[in-house]
């Protein structure tokens, strides 16, 4: 209902804007009928409808994004209140039943590894919000050193098979040489994991993800995540990465989520001169998302 709301909002500031816009050139078209001979007022004329015409369409287009931003803000906020009140209620639900109850020593180690997991689920959130502040500061600049994206890569690839339990046909890693980049190697883990726990939560049961890193062309360090999950349709391809964008449709629906988690790997990429960006044929047939760094000069050597 909020989203319906919405939509005949910026229909109606569209159907406004269009409409002053065809009032005032049937005004000035009649204006100009009855005073053709008037050379110096119809410059003066022709001035004013441009104004007039700039102002409307200045006016309409700031009133549509800001309707579209609001409705970003409320997603992320709807989001961030599932992220966080899940986990917390799980908490506290499975502590007071080991408080409340007496329990066997393997049911009550159970309940302990269900506490901690919603707990790092919990601290990954706020992490996430709070590293998306960081990387918005522009006082904040990266903590450069020489680091191997290749071992960065397989840590973030065995993390994500143990903490999703994925095998390691279901998650493919092709390691390669060595890759020396120049970069804040927390801000890029923290890129390649998003890539990775992002192409695991659209992939639905039936996962299957491949892994590379690579040197390409001389200059670049490239790290590609391959899914044959749901896929994007071709012009969602560059939204994706704003801030609090979510894909809409029934398996956004599904996978929660904050809407940070790729703007903040566009947000790393650009902080290190690179580039981030995805590929797809359309929903239903995968995603490729590519992270890409230059080397620095001894690696591209």
């Amino acid at each position: 209902m909020v989203g319906t709301g919405r939509k005949k909002s910026i229909a109606f500031f569209i159907a406004l804007g269009v409409g002053m816009i065809s009032v005032a050139i049937l005004l000035y078209v009649g204006w100009v009928l009855l005073n053709w001979r008037t050379g110096i007022l119809l410059f003066l004329g022709v001035i004013l409808l441009a104004v007039i015409i700039a102002g409307v369409v200045l006016n309409t287009t700031f009133l549509v994004r800001e309707i579209r931003r609001n409705e970003q803000h409320d997603a992320f906020i709807n989001a961030m209140t599932h992220e966080l009140k899940t986990p917390v209620a799980s908490i506290r639900l499975y502590a007071e039943t080991l408080q409340a109850r007496s329990l066997t020593d393997d049911k009550r180690k159970e309940f302990c590894g269900i506490i901690l997991a919603d707990c790092d689920r919990l601290l990954g959130s706020i992490e996430q919000i709070l590293r998306t502040g960081r990387l918005g500061s522009s006082s904040r600049k990266p903590n450069l050193a020489h680091l191997d994206l290749r071992e960065l890569v397989t840590e973030c690839v065995v993390r994500a098979r143990f903490l999703h339990k994925l095998s390691a046909e279901e998650m493919v890693y092709q390691e390669g040489p060595p890759l020396e980049i120049l970069a804040d190697a927390d801000e890029v883990r923290a890129a390649v994991a998003n890539l990775i726990d992002n192409a695991v939560k659209f992939s639905g049961k039936a996962v299957q993800i491949e892994v590379t890193a690579r040197a390409e062309e001389g200059r670049f360090a490239r790290v590609r995540v391959r899914d044959a999950g749901s896929g994007i349709a071709k012009p969602e391809l560059k939204r994706i990465f704003r801030r609090f964008y979510r894909v809409g449709g029934a398996e956004a629906a599904r996978v929660k989520g904050t809407g940070l988690g790729l703007y903040i790997v566009r947000s790393v990429a650009r902080r290190h001169s690179g580039r981030a960006w995805a590929e797809s044929e359309g929903p239903g047939l995968g995603s490729t998302f590519i992270l890409q760094f230059p080397l620095s000069k001894t690696g591209a050597k």
